[in-house]
């Protein structure tokens, strides 16, 4: 006894009688006269389909009716169409097919035919080869005629017919011997005229020739020395500038404190070489340092030597300042009323001879 391996069904399906139970959705005139034929061979109703398939029964009679309007956006009727075509057992892909071919999509632009813009592009190539050729041979003429009508033919040096110069004596076509004269000098670097003096103003303003090397030299032994002024070469701290007279410069890196009388500490840090204090005015506190030979004091902007002890009391420092800038303003003060004294000297010396100098009186020009 043989195994049925079920060619028989093949048999039945060439007899001339076979109709197969489920309809291709493609033999259909359309895809909903197909889906409702498709129902009718099933025996169930659109209730029990909507059922199975979960769309609901408006939509499937709009599938059966080609009424494609009701269905909702594309992505749900291509749905709709698959499961309904599962569960009548029809084939799922070519249902979708059909639908997009009834349906089409109306948001996709339409494509011309393969083989359509290849077409178009032979039937224009003759002529488009035609301007481009045109097109290059203009370019190239163009360029010729520029060449052509820019060339002109050989013409002999203008400098063949200047005649040769030469004087009585000379042979011409032999080297002459040229001969220079002697170099003018520079000019000036520049003509700004230098600055007048009056003779003798100076004298009188100073007291002092400028013309007398010993005058010159008897002055300048005669006056304080110059210190060297204070350079801020790193961080400043402490007071500003406008309430303070003296300076605590670091040479070196080194530890600086200050004690008020109290004992609270105003200022304490290690200052590197270069870094200053400024000491304010008025404070009872006292210097500390390691290294008397790592700071500088300066008084009033001048360099007053290091510091003498490793406990400096701030108010001696600041005592120093204030005489030194007393002993400065009393100069200064000197030299003021000096200069001013030597100036009325001389004004009363020229008002003399001013008036000694006679007044010619200038004749009146009367009318005729």
């Amino acid at each position: 006894m043989a195994l049925d391996t079920g060619r028989g069904s093949e048999e039945y399906r060439v007899h001339s009688d076979w109709k197969d139970v489920t309809p291709s959705v493609t033999d259909a005139a359309t895809l909903g006269d197909g889906l409702r034929v498709a129902r009718d061979q099933s025996g169930r109703s659109l209730a029990e389909l909507a059922s199975i398939t979960r769309v609901p029964a408006r939509y499937l009679t709009a599938l059966e009716q080609n009424d494609f309007s009701v269905l909702p956006n594309r992505v749900f009727s291509i749905g709709y169409v698959r499961a309904y075509a599962s569960a009548l057992g029809l084939d799922e892909q070519l249902a979708v097919e059909r639908f997009k071919r009834e349906s089409p999509d109306p948001s996709v632009p339409l494509q011309p035919p393969v083989g359509v813009a290849f077409e178009e592009v032979k039937r224009y190539s003759p002529r488009l080869i035609a301007v481009g050729v045109a097109l290059i041979v203009a370019v190239v003429g163009w360029n010729v005629f520029q060449r052509v009508s820019l060339m002109r033919a050989p013409q002999p040096s203008d400098l063949a017919a200047v005649p040769e110069s030469w004087t009585l004596g000379a042979v011409p076509g032999q080297e002459q011997v040229i001969r220079l004269a002697a170099p003018h000098p520079a000019p000036p670097d520049q003509t700004i005229p230098a600055l007048y003096i009056t003779p003798g103003l100076e004298t009188e303003l100073t007291g002092i020739d400028p013309t007398s090397p010993e005058a010159l030299a008897a002055a300048a032994a005669a006056a304080a020395p110059v210190q060297k002024a204070f350079n801020p070469r790193g961080a400043i701290y402490g007071s500003p500038a406008n309430a303070s007279q003296v300076v605590l410069q670091a040479k070196k890196s080194a530890y600086l404190i200050v004690r008020m009388a109290d004992g609270r500490v105003l200022f304490a840090r290690q200052l590197a070489a270069g870094d200053a204090w400024r000491a304010p005015l008025g404070v009872s506190a006292t210097v500390d340092v390691q290294d008397v030979t790592a700071f500088d004091v300066y008084l009033n902007g001048e360099h007053g030597g290091p510091l003498q002890a490793q406990l400096t009391p701030l108010a001696q420092l600041n005592s120093r300042a204030q005489t030194q800038a007393r002993t400065n303003a009393a100069e200064v003060a000197a030299r003021a009323a000096a200069v001013q004294a030597q100036a009325q000297q001389a004004q009363a010396q020229l008002q003399p001879a001013v008036a000694a100098v006679p007044v010619t009186p200038t004749p009146a020009v009367t009318g005729g």
